[in-house]
């Protein structure tokens, strides 16, 4: 049995629509018929060569929703008609990062879908029962795909950046993972800070709780502007999703005494610092990727509880991919398009 699929074949290779064979399930596995598959930034890191491990062809997408249909030997049939939301990190089980339950950092990964292995831009994907993570029926599987990064790649920065209550945290960039940081920012007590050069995703940012937005177009500096709203102190927390050399500038400059900057973007560009530009305010650079499978399952419970939303900008049938990956590249998408097989 063949189904469709949309296929990588190396950096700077355009993506197909490609047939290949259907996957089958073996022992401990679900098969999941795959209803929505968000996409992702990465995809553009994959196309353009920025990203690229080694691995090809390749089906794209780490955010994917859908049912089981089928299940190997080992897992519960009754799971089958289950509604589920794909945790797509598979560690070695046994490293020092795996026993911590943090198998993001797994040197031995398993499975990455998406990344190393066949991901959600097709009709079925097979995983690990364990990496099917139930949803409650009142998220529906177009709202829920984007969960499985989005919200969940903002859970893991705001814990790595230690957010406290009172702290002013900047989001440097606002798309789809933005949106998870100003909402679960605001829920942990901080103030929210937004920057963007696009006026309906600022106007967004605020309808989430934004308490201040910034139209990097309208300033000279964003760092200056940082300083007033703070009355000179600077942002205890930077979350730099676009990290390109002007916005990397301006983050460092906005930064308080012990201030955290977390990069969760990349571009081709260079993070350059000299070193006493941290040791005289004792400041901190750190990068954070993916999530933790205890972080997809908070993320699940706050969006079943309405207390963060996915944005979900626009859903296209999968042989309409390129359309997707167009409005992405031209900054024009608010929130996720979503692939629906």
């Amino acid at each position: 049995m063949l189904m469709k699929a949309i296929r990588y074949h190396g950096p700077n290779q355009p993506f197909r629509l490609e047939e290949i064979s259907v996957p089958e399930p073996g022992p401990g596995e679900v098969r999941i018929k795959i209803q929505a598959a968000g996409m992702c930034h990465t995809e553009l890191h994959f196309a353009s060569g920025l990203l690229n491990l080694g691995v090809a062809p390749l089906t794209m997408g780490h955010e994917i929703s859908g049912v089981i249909e089928s299940v190997g030997d080992n897992v519960n049939k009754a799971r089958i008609g289950e509604r589920v939301l794909v945790y797509y990190y598979a560690g070695c089980g046994t490293c020092e990062w795996c026993r911590k339950g943090e198998e993001n950092l797994c040197s031995h990964l398993r499975h990455e879908y998406g990344f190393f292995n066949d991901g959600g831009y097709a009709e079925y994907i097979v995983v690990p029962a364990r990496n099917a993570v139930t949803l409650p029926e009142d998220i529906s599987t177009e709202e829920a795909a984007p969960i499985g990064c989005g919200v969940t790649t903002a859970i893991h920065a705001l814990n790595l950046a230690n957010i406290k209550p009172n702290d002013t945290i900047v989001v440097y960039g606002v798309g789809a993972v933005a949106f998870g940081l100003i909402q679960i920012g605001k829920l942990r007590g901080a103030n929210v800070v937004g920057i963007s050069r696009t006026p309906e995703k600022l106007e967004l940012a605020s309808e989430l709780g934004a308490d201040h937005t910034i139209n990097a177009n309208e300033v000279e500096s964003t760092a200056n502007v940082i300083r007033e709203i703070t009355n000179g102190r600077g942002a205890d927390v930077v979350f730099e999703l676009v990290a390109v050399k002007e916005t990397i500038e301006q983050s460092k400059q906005m930064l308080t005494k012990r201030g955290r900057l977390v990069f969760v973007g990349y571009s081709e560009d260079q993070f350059n610092i000299h070193p006493i530009e941290l040791v005289i305010n004792e400041v901190s650079v750190m990068g954070s990727v993916g999530n933790t499978l205890e972080e997809l399952q908070e993320a699940v419970r706050l969006v079943a509880q309405n207390k963060v939303r996915t944005i979900v900008a626009q859903v296209l049938p999968l042989d309409r991919w390129a359309e997707g990956l167009e409005a992405l590249q031209q900054g024009n998408v608010k929130g996720r398009v979503v692939l629906k097989p």
